[in-house]
């Protein structure tokens, strides 16, 4: 199994749908990589297929799933992880990463639901993990992901992400935003948790906005532009960190091309102000 962290850098965006025309006029120099649900484009053919293909050729592409459900009582969706890896290989993708949650039982249901914080639920997901890889051939990275309850509470979030991703060997996806949203609704101190966090090994960060319901209720929704304090969380985790690829997040209300340029430059610009002569930018620490 090929146990290394892949060669990424600098700044991506999430690449959508509604995105194509515009980056096939010429993808911005900005943009180092992409990011997409590989759910929404294995087995895709005819013309979508093709215009994929041809931004990948040019951009390097890390999957990022949605439906692997690497907690949940059901059985692992093998076939999915043998139809990932065949795509990976073909599109010379350097990284999966998925969510620490789960998403189905006995059907899908079509959100991301937080697992209990137990030595149990570390085990069950940790093992899984491992098969994962081993049908891979790879090690993948878990997200650690926003939630609105904690069931079955045994240990602290921190504690249980760090059982997890020790145990399974696998790689860190880190998501600053996630822990802002977390941190208001859950009333921990953000700066805190990221400092408790495994640094060596985080291979990618995500930055992404979210809808504020109530003074103390965040919704994780990848909807809204970021705002200063998830940037701050940003800042700190390459100067704890040292400089890591970092992908901008817009699921929906995705504004033109040009609006999301803005948001990458200032990943860009943090990335500039934390970079060492001679070192390039965004190299995982």
């Amino acid at each position: 199994m090929n146990s290394s962290k892949p060669a990424l850098h600098g700044a991506g965006l999430g690449l959508r749908r509604d995105l194509l025309d515009e980056l096939e006029q010429g993808i911005p120099d900005s943009i180092d990589f992409f990011e997409v649900a590989p759910e929404n484009w294995i087995g895709l053919g005819g013309s979508l297929g093709r215009r994929f293909a041809a931004l990948a050729e040019q951009r390097p592409v890390v999957l990022h799933g949605l439906s692997l459900s690497i907690g949940s009582p059901d059985p692992l969706d093998e076939t999915l992880l043998r139809d990932i890896r065949a795509f990976m290989e073909r599109h010379h993708c350097p990284l999966y990463s998925e969510h620490l949650s789960y998403c189905s039982a006995d059907g899908h249901l079509y959100d991301l639901m937080p697992l209990p914080f137990t030595e149990e639920a570390v085990h069950y997901t940790a093992g899984r993990i491992r098969r994962a890889q081993d049908i891979l051939g790879r090690r993948i990275a878990m997200e650690h992901v926003s939630y609105y309850a904690q069931p079955h509470r045994e240990m602290s979030e921190l504690e249980f992400i760090r059982a997890v991703i020790e145990e399974a060997d696998c790689l860190l996806h880190l998501d600053v935003n996630n822990i802002y949203v977390n941190a208001v609704n859950h009333g921990y101190d953000a700066q805190e948790f990221l400092a408790g966090l495994p640094g060596e090994r985080i291979v990618y960060c995500h930055v992404a906005g979210h809808y504020v319901e109530a003074e103390d209720l965040l919704v994780d929704t990848h909807g809204a532009e970021v705002i200063d304090p998830v940037w701050g969380l940003l800042d700190a985790a390459y100067a704890r960190f040292g400089l890591m690829p970092t992908l901008l997040e817009r699921d929906f209300n995705i504004p033109p091309l040009a609006e999301l340029l803005d948001e990458v430059a200032v990943i860009r610009r943090i990335q500039a102000s934390h970079r060492q002569p001679g070192l390039q930018a965004g190299g995982a620490a």
